[in-house]
């Protein structure tokens, strides 16, 4: 066991977990400065080298040190193994292990959500929301946002 240094700390909001939407949350709930955020992380800082490269995401797939080390429970249709489910520990969370993409549901996907009975959960009500993260770097689209804590552009082949 470690000891770590004890603050008090005040806070309006605690927000467990600094990965994308935590830190996104965290930023909104703060933002005009009347609320006071406390977000916690179980990971150190996003200083592991192959997080800022993008294949670098390889190496950092079961690395002890920016990961839970989680595996799917042995199924049948996997031949009775289990399978990596890499989820990120530190700030940035999974985003800090995936190579440095941003990819958003197909729409197609999104609204099968509302299919399946989550009413309101479609493509059209859904996009809004994606927009209002991220910030568009490729020139003016509709379907993009353009003011966002995100920055997101095109993958370059």
């Amino acid at each position: 066991m470690v000891d770590l240094p004890y603050e008090e700390v005040t806070a309006d909001y605690v927000i467990v977990g600094a990965g994308t939407a935590g830190c996104v949350l965290a930023n909104r709930l703060s933002a005009d400065g009347s609320q006071q955020v406390a977000l916690v992380e179980a990971g150190g800082r996003d200083r592991h080298p192959m997080i800022h490269i993008p294949a670098g995401f390889m190496r950092l797939l079961d690395h002890p040190g920016v990961t839970w080390s989680y595996r799917t429970a042995p199924h049948p249709d996997t031949a009775d193994r289990p399978i990596l489910f890499p989820r990120g520990k530190g700030l940035g969370g999974s985003s800090s292990i995936n190579g440095l993409l941003y990819v958003r549901p197909f729409a197609a996907d999104i609204d099968t959500w509302e299919s399946m009975g989550a009413a309101g959960w479609n493509y059209l009500n859904c996009l809004p929301y994606y927009k209002r993260c991220e910030t568009w770097q490729d020139g003016t689209d509709p379907r993009r946002g353009a003011d966002g804590p995100i920055m997101v552009t095109r993958v370059l082949a």
